[in-house]
């Protein structure tokens, strides 16, 4: 009497050297294939069309669904290929992106500031709740408070703030000052959120990042996406 495993492994043999994929030994001798091309799925599912039991065909619901699975796989395929092309389409963008920022100013965070190429500094107060007397102060490198100025009274949210008559010899010397932000309210704090214009001075787009990076006079190289607001300097 004919063994059955032995005439199934055979048979299972045989349908694998079709595809001309090994065998477990065969395998064991080399290397080991870790996945299926739409190559290798096509040409299973052809060997298995090929040698299914006549008397027992493949249901009409399986093949339909080996159909749909393979029709998935392509297109799987096919959108990764896309947007690896529209990926390297997309690069000569970055970089024309990056030179537009050239001598504009970015509102970034921070409480350091010096005067533009117009002698004035701008920036932003970030509000947490309504105060009655949103101040600010400028100091130097020594600590010494150079200018104070008082806002009024707001709603929480961003404060604008624009120092214009900065003295001839900080302009001059272009001299980084640092603010200091304060509430007046009964529930007022000191050291609120501050942002400042600074000038754009470089721009970059690394190749192995989808970020632009941007140097900017005061605070070194930052991400684009730091940047608050754009402001043009002409």
């Amino acid at each position: 009497m004919p063994d059955i495993s032995k005439t199934s492994e055979q048979s299972l043999n045989n349908i694998l050297n079709k595809l001309g994929v090994k065998t477990q030994e065969e395998a064991a001798k080399g290397n080991k294939k870790t996945a299926l091309g739409q190559e290798d799925f096509l040409k299973l599912m052809t060997t298995q069309l090929q040698n299914q039991d006549p008397f027992a065909p493949m249901d009409n619901g399986d093949f339909i669904a080996q159909m749909a699975q393979f029709s998935t796989v392509t297109g799987i395929t096919e959108i990764n290929n896309n947007l690896t092309s529209l990926g390297s389409k997309l690069e000569p963008n970055r970089v024309a992106t990056a030179a537009q920022f050239l001598g504009h100013s970015v509102l970034i965070p921070g409480q350091v500031a010096s005067p533009d190429d117009n002698g004035e500094i701008h920036g932003v107060v970030d509000l947490p709740l309504f105060s009655n007397d949103v101040g600010l102060t400028f100091a130097n490198s020594n600590g010494e408070i150079v200018h104070s100025m008082s806002l009024g009274s707001h709603d929480k949210g961003l404060v604008g703030f624009s120092w214009t008559d900065i003295p001839e010899e900080i302009k001059k010397n272009k001299t980084q000052l640092t603010i200091q932000a304060y509430s007046g309210n009964a529930e007022g704090s000191d050291g609120l959120n501050t942002a400042v214009y600074n000038k754009v001075i470089a721009a970059s787009a690394p190749k192995n990042s989808e970020d632009v990076i941007l140097e900017t006079k005061d605070y070194g190289e930052i991400s684009a996406a730091e940047a608050i607001k754009f402001k043009s300097n002409k």
